[in-house]
């Protein structure tokens, strides 16, 4: 299919954009990608595992961060949502939950499932955070050792073709998951010039905290069609807001 009234934006790390525009495909929509931030693998020796109950992921990243540095798969893993559960599975890892949410659902999870004091767990990371995992188990009675294995660096500019979309009018919607990656493409958007042509795109944001950071562009309102946010701090329920093929909703 190819329609300009329901091409997508994807403005997630290349990784997650690649699997997420093949699924768009396979939905009947257009997907374009405009990764907002590129994943930097951090260096350093493999991870000691000794006396630690459990792995913490919250992001797919830290998955792929983690196995770049050990072949070790033996520690269970408690995953923020789905798709970072669906990596870890896909690494190897054998017993693998997911809290199916955010980090205070990961964080009801681990203290569900593990009998705080048993040892450490180590939440493997990148050098930015978002919200306050270790602080969360650490009232419930949890030692969580955080390692920052990679860093996401902002991206320093639209690519042509994004610019000539917006500006024509061509995108009917925007992916966003992360505030980070909300605040970096408004302000690129304003950097290009373009924030007035935002009246024609729906912004499909995966938590409120998005919606936020993408409300405004420096002291300026982003005008955008429409702001949804998601049901759940899940991909599927973020994709059940795309538009259909007529204008409503998917």
């Amino acid at each position: 299919m190819s329609d300009d009234r329901t091409r997508v934006l994807i403005t997630r790390p290349a990784e997650d954009a690649a699997p997420l525009a093949r699924r768009l495909a396979a939905l009947g929509y257009e997907a374009s990608v405009e990764p907002m931030l590129d994943i930097a693998w951090l260096d350093g020796p493999e991870p000691g595992l000794d006396g630690v109950r459990a792995l913490l992921f919250t992001s797919a990243n830290g998955v792929r961060a983690f196995i770049r540095r050990t072949a070790r798969r033996e520690r269970p893993v408690y995953a923020v949502g789905d798709a970072t559960a669906r990596a870890a599975a896909d690494a190897g890892f054998r017993h693998v939950e997911s809290a199916g949410g955010d980090v205070y659902a990961l964080a009801d999870l681990v203290a569900r499932r593990c009998p705080a004091g048993e040892g450490p767990l180590l939440h493997v990371a990148g050098t930015v955070v978002a919200g306050d995992l270790a602080g969360l188990l650490g009232e419930k009675g949890f030692v969580v050792r955080r390692e920052a294995m990679y860093e996401a660096l902002p991206s320093a500019g639209l690519t042509a073709r994004t610019a000539h979309d917006l500006d024509e009018g061509h995108i009917r919607a925007v992916l966003i998951f992360s505030p980070r990656t909300a605040r970096s493409f408004v302000s690129l958007v304003g950097e290009a010039g373009l924030i007035e042509r935002c009246r024609t795109v729906d912004l499909l944001c995966l938590s409120p905290a998005v919606a936020e950071a993408a409300r405004t562009c420096g002291e300026e309102p982003v005008p955008w069609r429409c702001v949804q946010v998601a049901e759940r701090p899940e991909q599927d329920s973020l994709l059940a807001l795309l538009p259909d093929r007529s204008g409503g909703a998917a």
